[in-house]
């Protein structure tokens, strides 16, 4: 019954002439360059250890591993697009030419350091801005013809997080995403994925309002993208850590994928996995 709800969902992606094929849910893993991002275990500090992370996430069954090397934690400090670069670029070289098969996300609003990426083996754009942050953003996902992330936030990771306010979040996010995606296919971009940025700009409320309504930007036809893992919207609402908010992650995976998700960005690949099988088990 589950899978009525996007039946209609574009199914295949294309980045630069390499399809990719999103039938049932996939599993996006993730790889932070950062010293400072809030879970401290998705870290990679060096090269060596963002190669052995990868290896254990395409084994355990990750099919995109989305490489961030700018921190957008709520109010995480601004690095230039220079650091940025010099923190990302040696990784995707290293990771694309090891693991020829992988599929590489780059999580990034700037446009130069997405296509500098693209160009050094990378696959596809995720941008938390949706285009915001950087006015050239979405001719230059036009231009190279990859699959883009389409995140809702607003302001700057340094202040999202400061007194967020919606007269209805639901409405809004799908507006948003209603004028962006026609932005975006009239400058020739045809490989769209939506996210609706749970933790970003939102309060806790925001957050399960939007959990709750998620099955509404089905309506686009477009691959859904959820984030959930260990945010704050679990361990506020169970008063615990991020190290310990693996349960809660799963039980939020878990709706989502009911709700129509196609894509969950995770910390824990395994289990995010593993929560996959079973609701596909118990919906067809």
């Amino acid at each position: 019954m589950a899978k009525d709800t996007f039946l209609n969902r574009k199914a295949t992606l294309n980045s630069k002439g390499k399809p990719i094929e999103l039938n049932g849910q996939a599993v996006m893993a993730i790889l932070n360059l950062t010293p400072d991002s809030f879970y401290g275990k998705s870290r990679a500090a060096g090269l060596e250890e963002a190669l052995h992370k990868t290896e254990t996430f395409l084994n355990e069954g990750a099919k995109f591993i989305d490489i961030g090397a700018y921190s957008s934690r709520p109010g995480a400090a601004d690095i230039s697009p220079d650091e940025e670069l010099q923190r990302l670029i040696p990784v995707v070289e290293a990771l694309a030419k090891t693991f020829p098969e992988a599929l590489l996300s780059i999580d990034t609003f700037r446009a130069r350091v997405a296509k500098e990426a693209i160009l050094a083996g990378a696959h596809l754009i995720n941008d938390i801005s949706g285009g915001s942050l950087d006015e050239t953003m979405f001719a230059t996902v036009a231009e190279l013809q990859v699959p883009y992330i389409m995140m809702h936030m607003k302001g700057t990771p340094q202040n999202m997080q400061q007194n967020p306010s919606y007269e209805n979040v639901v409405l809004e996010v799908f507006q948003y995403f209603d004028k962006k995606i026609a932005e975006l296919k009239q400058l020739g971009a045809k490989d769209i994925i939506i996210d609706p940025g749970f933790g970003f700009a939102k309060t806790t409320a925001h957050n399960y309002e939007l959990l709750q309504q998620l099955q509404v930007l089905n309506s686009f036809g477009l691959p859904v993208l959820a984030g959930f893992s260990r945010k704050s919207m679990i361990t506020k609402v169970l008063h615990n850590k991020a190290a310990d908010a693996l349960n809660g992650t799963t039980v939020l995976n878990t709706i989502a994928l009911l709700k129509g998700a196609a894509i969950l960005r995770v910390h824990d690949v395994k289990e995010a996995l593993e929560c996959i099988k079973l609701v596909n088990l118990a919906t067809t």
